[in-house]
């Protein structure tokens, strides 16, 4: 894996730049803010959780889009943004370290107008080097190819259209369990409190071999199972059962026909794990869709 040294303190990089000549130190100075300033205390950013859903909705109009918007609305503008996406799995744990990630269209079969989508917004080799310290339970790989996949782009665009909020991603140990991955996001508490919006960004009952296909264009449309998995996983939620939600494997026939292959539902055990007592969450875009997805997203915040 690549090692990175510490970044220097404000301290030690004021100390370095007075032994520069002096025409240097106002570009030196500016240097300085870019690496500080996403690491100022801030008051303490909420998390998300987005159901991105089909990869479309990076371009339609629909509730689903609205949903996303309207969330967006009700955040401070964060200083940079971690994502923990569906479509990015790992051996091992990486973040996204390079300056201009690129725009992933990681799908196939779609309209033209779909790949021809680019959401330039910067990386921050800087918050993936803080992400790399602060997190002891493994160590964190610097990944400099990666860039957005549509699990991160498609709905972050329609947070911050402009692309201005630097995003970095972590990957997903494949290799690791539920309890894992909650664990380890844990470790990324501190990062709320210097201005960073953490979102997972997955489905919660996801599994397309099921899709109804004559169902697509329906409003809302869900099996019994994935209607049933659904409210069992809100009401883990919405009471803190964190616990039953990690052994989810354990949960009976609907859970397992609502996550057949984990990678979907795990963004969902990091932004839970990011939940404090006083803390509340609250849930939106809350449909089923195509009889074996759900667009259930929620929001955690101070009450």
């Amino acid at each position: 894996m690549i090692e990175t040294l510490p970044i220097m303190d404000r301290k030690q990089f004021i100390k370095f730049i007075g032994l520069l000549p002096l025409a240097s130190t106002a570009m030196k100075l500016n240097e300085l803010n870019k690496m500080t300033a996403p690491f100022n205390n801030t008051e303490q950013m909420p998390v998300l959780f987005l159901g991105h859903g089909n990869p479309m909705n990076a371009i339609e109009e629909n509730e689903f889009v609205t949903g996303f918007r309207n969330i967006g609305k009700t955040i401070p503008k964060p200083n940079a943004i971690l994502c923990i996406s569906a479509h990015w799995e790992t051996r091992g744990t990486f973040v996204t370290a390079m300056e201009k990630p690129r725009t992933i269209h990681d799908f196939g079969g779609f309209p033209q107008t779909l790949f021809d989508v680019q959401y330039p917004a910067p990386g921050s080799p800087e918050l993936a080097s803080e992400t790399k310290n602060m997190v002891h339970k493994t160590d964190i790989g610097l990944d400099e190819k990666w860039g957005l996949d549509h699990g991160a782009w498609s709905v972050i665009k329609h947070l911050y259209p402009m692309a201005d909020v630097p995003v970095i991603q972590m990957s997903l140990d494949y290799n690791q369990g539920a309890e894992y991955h909650y664990q380890l996001a844990k470790e990324l508490a501190s990062l709320r409190k210097k201005g960073v919006l953490i979102i997972g960004s997955g489905n919660m009952v996801h599994n397309l071999g099921m899709i109804a296909w004559n169902k697509l264009n329906a409003d809302s449309y869900g099996y019994d199972w994935a209607i049933e998995a659904s409210e069992k996983m809100k009401k883990f939620i919405l009471v803190n059962d964190h616990k039953q939600l990690i052994n989810y494997k354990s949960q009976g026939k609907a859970f397992d026909l609502a996550i057949p292959t984990p990678e979907h539902y795990l963004p969902l055990l990091y932004a839970l794990a990011l939940k404090e007592e006083n803390e509340t969450v609250s849930l939106f875009n809350d449909k089923p869709v195509a009889g074996s997805l759900t667009m259930t997203s929620l929001k955690i915040d101070k009450e």
